[in-house]
């Protein structure tokens, strides 16, 4: 069962304590130097939320304030989609989605696998964002937090050292696929690196770290 996470927002459409990190991302989404950070139980949160947040800026979810000619990083995309995936375990129960950035929605899910790993995921989920996006014709960007799963795609190479069993051939199918439609066509969509640091968690993260 997945951890319970409690979401401050000091700064954002309407500050408070927030159950989920969806519900979250409504109130900072391009809201101007929002401010907010996850913990661990309710209790902690409270007290947070009646401190200032710079008390707290040293670890965990954190949107900071950056300069982009200091850090040479702009700011995302506006128009564009987020991937990521979460796994229970090295191997374990994994899944995977898409987000459009400015509206929040769900574009796709899949998952739950029974036995999966984390960078598997990441490659399945831009390859599903790419596709998705062909299908409609769309030349938006793609971001992902995870370095493997670009490489993987950009190389259309899947270096796991997991093995295929009879637990994970249907994950293992899906990746067959997935290696086949980027063998057999092109896009023109922008694969980028979200830049977590200095972003915040990625829309499509699953809030489980």
């Amino acid at each position: 069962m997945a951890k319970s996470k409690f979401y401050v927002v000091w700064k954002g459409r309407k500050p408070g304590i927030y159950n989920s990190w969806a519900d979250c991302f409504k109130q900072v989404h391009t809201f101007p130097e929002a401010r907010y950070k996850s913990f661990g139980t309710k209790a902690e949160a409270e007290t947070a939320f009646a401190s200032v947040p710079v008390t707290f800026a040293g670890s965990g979810r954190y949107s900071k304030q950056y300069s982009e000619k200091k850090t040479g990083i702009s700011k995302p995309s506006a128009e564009c989609i987020c991937v990521d995936a979460a796994c229970s375990g090295n191997p374990g129960k994994l899944e995977y989605r898409g987000i459009d950035y400015l509206s929040g929605e769900e574009l796709f899910r899949m998952g739950p696998y029974p036995e999966g790993t984390v960078n598997i995921g990441e490659f399945l989920a831009i390859v599903h964002g790419l596709a998705w996006l062909k299908q409609r014709n769309r030349n938006l960007p793609v971001y992902s937090d995870s370095r493997n799963g670009i490489k993987w795609v950009l190389d259309k190479n899947v270096r796991t050292t997991l093995k295929r069993s009879k637990n994970n051939d249907d994950l293992f199918q899906m990746i067959d696929r997935a290696l086949n439609w980027l063998n057999t066509n092109d896009w023109k969509n922008p694969l980028l690196k979200w830049e977590t640091k200095y972003w915040g968690e990625i829309p499509a993260d699953f809030g489980r770290k």
